[in-house]
């Protein structure tokens, strides 16, 4: 029987104690079936990707198909970090802890369970309530995800038992941006909301001035460009416009800036999501050393071609 299945038998969101155990079975039997569709081109076709939700002990939990690692290192394709960033923003929905001054006050927590994702953040909501509201709320974000079809299922109170929950690591890591999206004002669009991104958490990061200092103009470039995009945690799928590359850079440089980009997408440092009418670019998790050596020592892959000035 599927997890629905299971919890509508059981008695849903009011499920009693006595079921625990058997609803704890079936869920990692399902975020492992979740995990293996999300390697497919179309997921959650036949049935959907299903994300479990729930609420004790003063916080809101989302147990995710995706791997626990992600809390130390963001290598996850894009899809899955579409439907992590999903779950994000439905946990700010329901714990609506409004706008962040400072990186401080960020709350998400990281952990997991049978080798899964587990997100926690602050908060606490009626069961009855959080089976109204949180498969709305991880619709609308989830909804527009491409070949993705995804569920909310709300467990009952001490079904979901993550272990070592703490921060992700990283003071730009992807969830850590996630959570910033999710709590900024809708109004902020476009280069706006990137600024605001990266200005509440660059304090957080302490940003070395170095590749500023840099000699070599079209280092110095590269270095900025790379900088930047790890400080709004660019990586894997979370992507922005090529064009944007550019951004930051006066005269002369702005052309360079562009030749640059065009340098790290062939050595292979930027990756490149082509998009409507635009070409969208994220930093390549697989070569995170690399990326930052050359952001924090200046030292670059032997490969790498930059253009001379």
């Amino acid at each position: 029987m599927s997890l629905v299945g299971e919890l509508e038998a059981a008695g849903g969101a009011n499920a009693p104690a006595t079921a625990t155990a058997r609803l704890r079975e079936v869920l990692a039997s399902a975020l492992r079936a979740g995990r293996e569709e999300l390697t497919k081109p179309r997921s959650g076709y036949g049935a959907p990707v299903e994300v479990g939700f729930a609420s004790q002990d003063g916080l809101l939990l989302a147990a995710t198909p995706v791997d626990a690692a992600l809390r130390a290192d963001p290598k996850v394709a894009e899809r899955e970090w579409q439907l992590v960033a999903a779950t994000v923003a439905t946990l700010v929905d329901l714990a609506c802890p409004g706008v962040p001054a400072s990186a401080g006050q960020l709350a998400l927590k990281a952990g997991e369970s049978g080798g899964s994702l587990v997100l926690a953040y602050p908060g606490s909501i009626e069961p009855a309530e959080l089976a109204e509201y949180a498969p709305v709320s991880f619709e609308e974000h989830a909804g527009g995800i491409d070949r993705l079809r995804a569920a909310a299922v709300v467990l009952p109170p001490g079904v979901l038992d993550p272990a070592g929950l703490k921060p992700p690591i990283g003071d730009h890591h992807p969830l850590r941006v996630a959570e910033v999206e999710a709590r900024l004002p809708a109004e902020l669009e476009g280069e706006q909301r990137e600024d605001a991104v990266l200005a509440l958490l660059a304090p957080a990061a302490g940003a070395a001035v170095r590749p500023h200092e840099d000699p070599d103009p079209a280092a110095r470039v590269a270095r900025r460009i790379l900088q930047r995009l790890d400080g709004m945690g660019k990586w894997g799928g979370y992507h922005t416009d090529f064009a944007h590359l550019a951004r930051g850079f006066a005269g002369n440089e702005r052309a360079l800036a562009q030749e640059v980009g065009e340098a790290l997408l062939d050595e292979g440092l930027l990756a490149e999501k082509p998009s409507v009418g635009q070409r969208h670019v994220f930093l390549n998790p697989r070569r995170a050393g690399e990326i930052r050596a050359l952001i924090e020592r200046g030292e670059a892959p032997p490969a790498l071609r930059l253009p001379s000035r």
